[in-house]
């Protein structure tokens, strides 16, 4: 491997060291459904959307507090030494991407039929720390002054 291409690896690594991510994949629900879900808590802090998730009454509301204990986790086995309550975790990015999609026939009336479109949908979850940022845009006024 190039050096080039083996300092863009090494940063990569890096970054990914400081990344929390958690993914779904496959999800049974059209993708336009699952979107109304996460557009709620899209910038919300991890406990607050915790809370929204938890007490909101659709189904794609299950699936994604299933996902977001499974990025807090993500983000804890990184952290082992930090507390949680001290982090001020929120949710960096969410996006929710179409999946497969199947795709069956219903009899129509006058020997007609109708295509059905059964979607599915992919959704990535991203958590960041608000102190990271703070920290990171207190460094970079101290280099331009």
């Amino acid at each position: 491997m190039g050096s080039r291409k083996h300092i863009r690896a090494e940063q990569t690594k890096e970054f990914k060291k400081t990344q929390y991510v958690a993914r779904l994949n496959n999800v049974p629900t059209s993708p336009r459904k699952m979107r109304l879900v996460a557009d709620l808590i899209r910038g919300m802090d991890a406990d607050k959307a915790l809370y929204v998730l938890q007490y909101t009454r659709k189904e794609s509301a299950k699936r994604l507090y299933k996902l977001l204990l499974s990025a807090i986790a993500n983000w804890k086995e990184k952290n082992e030494s930090a507390r949680l309550e001290e982090n001020q975790l929120y949710i960096k990015e969410i996006y929710v991407d179409s999946g497969r999609m199947l795709k069956r026939i219903q009899p129509a009336p006058q020997g007609r039929a109708h295509r059905i479109r059964k979607r599915s949908n992919h959704v990535t979850l991203t958590l960041g720390n608000r102190m990271q940022v703070e920290q990171a845009v207190v460094e970079e006024t101290e280099k331009s002054e």
